[in-house]
């Protein structure tokens, strides 16, 4: 697929959207299900607000089969009635819209990371439900210029200048943001001239909030186009890069199913080396570039970001690090443990006083199927009343737990290794 840097406009402008124009970018950012409501729909995140709504209102001359998701935080006192206004407006649209509610967020410390992954949560959860692979979002590039500014002022280097990008893939689904492309200007006059209203949260405008301020800024300075124009060419570049990437990881590097990783006898490239221990330790972020430059530099065995590097049988292996593994967790279908590995459990296997935790040490040398102890250790394993009952990658049961042969765990880290990015990075819910 051709990268999609400046479809839409050429240039930073606050001209209506046209939906024929957004239907091209759409072309680009595919492939997606069939129009047809015998596929699942294509699922898009709507606020209310004039980013959002717009998206909506372009995505219904796109296609019929789509849904709306509707989060209503209740951190002010008017959001449901502005949840509920919103699918009102969706369905005059002939959007199907479902209204989701968040019951357990509190004012307090970090409220609007929390209220964010608490969104995205519902969001997600209720795309694997519909069977949606594919979220739209209505970050623009006003979003994106001050995401750039924002990075520019913390010293970002060129890749995390590229700011947000039009895909982000994750696990179960990709994040797409068709609008980059277009100002909030621009989708504030295309519902203008629609005739179509929209609500405008205060939070938007309440200066104490760093993005809110700078907002202002780039507007003041009239820069919003040259950050923009930035965001979209490093975006491009990072794109190719991350091809590059994919290429080294296909020709070196196997994956394993059980949660690490063979180098090959020589270390990869630095930024392979950071997106593998990323993904290996389930984290959200890279290491620090600096720190990866060193482990490559030193090649010997050592351990970073929760991740171990092993010389195992003439080959580098990235494995977890015992110490840095989650703790024990309840057991029920569906079951992250460690934001690397999903528990697929059938509805008839007895779950009370079922764990998940690591394999730890101490399994017979026969179970162990010729694996080292310290690979088995870090294997995700079923515990009941602190006995082990299951690892399910080496195919163990306890005898008197039949039930649980049954059992999987599939390794999924939060951030792929080929990146989640496509092209680029999530700044913040629109």
């Amino acid at each position: 697929m051709s990268a999609p840097v400046f479809f839409g406009r050429d240039v930073f402008s606050d001209q209506p959207v046209f939906p024929a124009c957004f239907a091209q970018c759409m072309a680009q950012l595919g492939p997606f299900f069939p129009d047809q409501s015998d596929y699942p729909p294509v699922a898009m995140a709507v606020s209310g607000g004039g980013d959002s709504l717009c998206l909506a209102w372009l995505a219904s001359f796109w296609r019929k089969n789509l849904l709306a998701l509707v989060v209503d935080h209740g951190l002010r006192p008017e959001s449901g009635q502005e949840a509920h206004q919103t699918v009102a407006r969706l369905q005059n649209m002939g959007i199907s819209a479902r209204l989701l509610v968040l019951t357990d967020l509190k004012k307090g410390p970090a409220i609007a990371h929390r209220a964010r992954n608490a969104r995205y949560a519902s969001l997600i959860a209720a795309c694997q439900e519909h069977g949606c692979t594919d979220l739209l979002l209505g970050h623009q590039a006003d979003d994106l210029a001050e995401t750039v500014w924002m990075r520019q002022n913390a010293g970002s280097g060129p890749e995390g200048l590229a700011g947000m990008g039009w895909i982000t893939v994750r696990p179960d689904i990709r994040l797409i943001r068709p609008l980059l492309g277009f100002s909030r200007q621009a989708l504030r006059n295309t519902l203008r001239e629609a005739h179509i209203e929209w609500v405008d949260d205060p939070s938007n405008q309440d200066q104490r909030a760093e993005r809110v301020r700078l907002r202002y800024m780039l507007q003041k300075n009239d820069q919003r186009a040259h950050f923009w124009q930035l965001g979209m060419q490093l975006g491009q570049v990072r794109m190719q890069k991350e091809h590059e990437r994919a290429a080294q990881l296909a020709q070196q590097v196997v994956m394993y199913p059980e949660g690490w990783a063979n180098l090959g006898s020589e270390l990869p490239e630095v930024d392979v080396l950071s997106a593998l221990v990323r993904s290996i330790g389930g984290a959200e972020y890279p290491p620090a570039q600096s720190a990866v430059a060193r482990l490559k530099k030193m090649s010997a065995e050592a351990t970073l970001a929760g991740v171990r590097l092993l010389w195992h049988e003439q080959q580098w292996v990235l494995l977890r690090e015992e110490a840095a593994m989650a703790p024990a967790v309840q057991a029920e279908n569906g079951t992250v443990w460690d934001n690397r590995f999903v528990l697929r459990l059938p509805a008839s296997v007895r779950k009370e006083e079922l764990m998940v935790a690591g394999a730890g040490y101490g399994l017979e040398r026969k179970i162990r199927n010729g694996l080292q102890a310290r690979f088995c250790a870090v294997l995700p394993a079923l515990w009941r009343k602190g006995k082990r009952v299951a690892v399910p990658h080496l195919n163990w049961v306890a005898d008197d737990e039949p039930d649980l042969y049954a059992a999987a765990f599939i390794f999924r880290p939060a951030v792929s290794v080929t990146s989640s990015n496509v092209y680029g990075v999530v700044a913040q819910d629109s």
